[in-house]
């Protein structure tokens, strides 16, 4: 069971790119990366919340679960 990270998806329709979301949100490139990687063990809310702003998408855009999907700590 896992919980996918859909950001690379959001960012391709929104034609944006890490660079220009990093900028916008106040978080590093590399955050920015280990999210759209799906490399994330967590999300504040409010990150999420800002994410959610900047490209215009409800946070369901962005997270999905998948039950299929083996969990990798």
């Amino acid at each position: 069971m896992a919980i996918i990270i859909n950001l690379d998806v959001m960012l391709a329709k929104r034609k944006m790119s890490v660079t220009e979301l990093s900028e916008k949100v106040g978080l590093t490139m590399a955050n920015i990366s280990i999210l759209k990687n799906g490399k994330a063990k967590a999300i504040r809310l409010s990150t999420l919340d800002k994410i959610c702003e900047v490209l215009d998408c409800q946070p369901g855009d962005i997270l999905e679960y998948s039950k299929d999907t083996i969990w990798r700590l």
